[in-house]
Parts: structure tokens; sequence; C-alpha cells
């Protein structure tokens, strides 16, 4: 079978597109560093010749609303337009958990996300949309987000977090299936505190950074609830732990 991954180079892309080369499909791995520009058209209609299956984790470069927007928009309708014109069968697009909560609530690049969900669903293509909870390789970005000189200061809220590869699974596993046209989840097995889950990764790097744990520290410019990023009750849990991921990084970085 013939599957299209836009943003296939990128941290989960690449994981989908060797575990769909080593199970025998024929496989488009899409992004700008490949030629193919979602955003702009470039080398798309080439790109979907012939595919039956379109797996979107691309993402935007920018966190605003209006800038994520443009890009979600955008893109999104291109992959639609095409995608119809190419046959694909089942569109299945990589969002966040929590997006309809915090499109609400704060609106920034959720919103725009949020969006990008509203334009799928009134496509009438075959679609799913897969929500993920926060990965574990994205930990440093968010102690990253969250410093300023040299102190990290973390919100009190709850975080289920995921491993890359589980999350690679996933959207296979729903790729492959029939088209849910709605929303399926999938989360880590365990919760943390932001600050927990950072201090660990701070651990593991021998990062010298202060961390604080602040009810007022905001995750990304967003102000979030203690259970704001959790999946719902119906969620599919994954299996890797984070002591299981902590174990592989540490072994990497030897």
């Amino acid at each position: 079978m013939k599957v299209a991954v836009i943003g296939g180079t990128g941290l989960i892309g690449t994981r989908i597109v060797a575990a769909l080369t080593a199970d025998g499909h024929e496989v488009v791995s899409a992004s700008r560093a490949t030629g193919v520009n979602s955003y702009t058209g470039e080398g798309l209609a080439e790109a979907l010749a012939g595919v039956e299956i379109l797996i979107d984790v691309s993402n935007s470069g920018y966190l605003d609303e209006r800038g994520a927007n443009d890009f979600f928009y955008g893109s999104t309708l291109n992959l639609l337009t095409y995608g119809a014109a190419a046959g694909v069968r089942h569109h299945v697009a990589l969002s966040v958990v929590g997006t309809d909560r915090l499109a609400r609530t704060e609106g920034g690049y959720f919103a725009a996300k949020a969006a990008q969900e509203r334009l799928i669903r009134g496509s009438g293509r075959p679609y799913s949309i897969v929500h993920s909870t926060q990965f574990f390789e994205f930990i440093a970005s968010i102690a990253d987000a969250a410093t300023s000189q040299h102190i990290a200061r973390l919100s009190h809220a709850l975080i289920q977090p995921i491993a890359a590869q589980d999350v690679a699974a996933a959207i296979e596993s729903v790729a492959f299936g029939t088209p849910v046209n709605g929303v399926v989840e999938f989360a880590g097995p365990d919760q943390f505190r932001l600050g927990k889950l950072v201090r660990e990764d701070f651990r593991i790097r021998d990062d010298p950074r202060e961390l604080v744990a602040d009810p007022l520290a905001r995750y990304f410019g967003t102000d979030l609830d203690e259970r704001e990023l959790l999946p719902g009750p119906d969620a599919t849990i994954t299996p890797t732990r984070l002591s299981e991921w902590i174990a592989q990084e540490a072994a990497e970085l030897r």
C-alpha cells in the first residue's frame, strides 16, 4: 500500500516512515527537506499520486495564533484538496490532547490546531484525528521555554507524557484501520507534575539549571488548570514508562 507521511523527516514522521518501510509499504516521506511543501503546494501533487493513506504529522514553526493558524489552514486545505484529487481514502492527522479545552480558554497555538481539526471534519473526506499527550522527547523544550536567567519555573499542572515511538505506533495502527471520522486519544502510562518530569530530564543530562515549582508559571505562554493536559477516560494507554525512556536516553548519551 502507498502511504504519504507529511512531515516525514520530523520526530514522529521519521519513526512512522521507518516502521511502514519495514512493514513493506511504499512510503513517500514528504517535507520541505524532500522537496514537498504542504503549505505552498510545491511538489504535493506528485507526492500524493497513487497514495491511499495520508498521514499528517507536520507542525507549525510558529506558536502564536496568527502564525500557526496561517500554516495549519493553508497546509491542511492543500492536503485535503490534493488528497481528494489523488483518491486518498484515509486522512490521518496528529493533534494534541486538550486542544478543544485550551483553544476555548487560552487561544494561541491551540486555537490554530482546533481550526485545523474543524477544517478536516468539515471536508467530507474520510479521516481520523489522533490526539496525543506531550512527548518525552519534548521535555527539554518545555524546560527551555520556562527558563529565565538559568531558572526554570514550572507549572503545578499534571501531564501524562508519551514516548515518540509509541505515538508513531499509535498513528500507524489508526491509519490502517477504518476511518473513525472523529478523534482518538493516546497517552503514556503515568501522570507527573511538570516539575518532576523536567527534574528527571535535568538529572540524566546533568543540567545545572535551578528548577522552581511556580503555580503562576505558564506553559508555552499558556495558563494551565491542574488537569488540562490530561487525556479523557477513553484514551488508549501506551506501554513505555518514563523510567524506561530515561534508561534509553542515558544509554544514548554515554
